[in-house]
């Protein structure tokens, strides 16, 4: 089993060599807009998976997917020559969900922030249902049971 660190450092090694290896060595019309996010390595260092985003629609992810699957192999030579390590781990492509993820939770903290504010709009005009003040006194409660004088501690204690 390899170092988790050695692991950490060799996934963003290989994150790197993928980016630059889209940028100048793949002349694919497809990856113009991609980005690589990140890369996870296994602990055996025998499998990378390196996440990507697309500027585009899904015609566009669907297309650098294709592109990324045909190009898998030039990427794993550079990366197999520029890291050194004995044996060269498999590299697959996922796109992130990160931004999708990002966008969604945007979205729920508008509709949440809308809901709130049309609860305070409501609020506004809105007075108590009954009195200002719905809490009763102590003083209140006791003439309410028809005992006067004498409150509750004095009649615990004569048994």
């Amino acid at each position: 089993m390899a170092d988790t660190a050695r692991a950490r450092r060799l996934a963003k090694r290989i994150a790197q060599i993928v980016a630059s290896g889209l940028e100048y060595e793949v002349k694919d019309p497809r990856l113009a807009m991609v980005t690589i996010t990140d890369a996870r390595l296994t602990a055996d260092l025998r499998d990378a998976t390196v996440y990507y985003t697309v500027f585009g629609d899904d015609a566009d992810e669907a297309a650098t997917a294709a592109a990324l699957d045909s190009a898998t192999g030039v990427l794993r030579s550079r990366v197999g020559r520029q890291t050194g390590v004995r044996f060269t781990p498999t590299l697959t492509f996922v796109a992130d969900s990160v931004p999708a993820n990002a966008r969604r939770l945007d979205e729920a903290l508008a509709r949440a922030k809308e809901a709130d504010a049309e609860v305070a709009r409501l609020a506004s005009g809105a007075a108590p249902a009954g009195e200002a003040d719905p809490y009763r006194k102590r003083e209140e409660s006791v003439e309410a049971d028809g005992v006067s004088g004498a409150g509750e501690d004095e009649r615990d204690g004569e048994v």
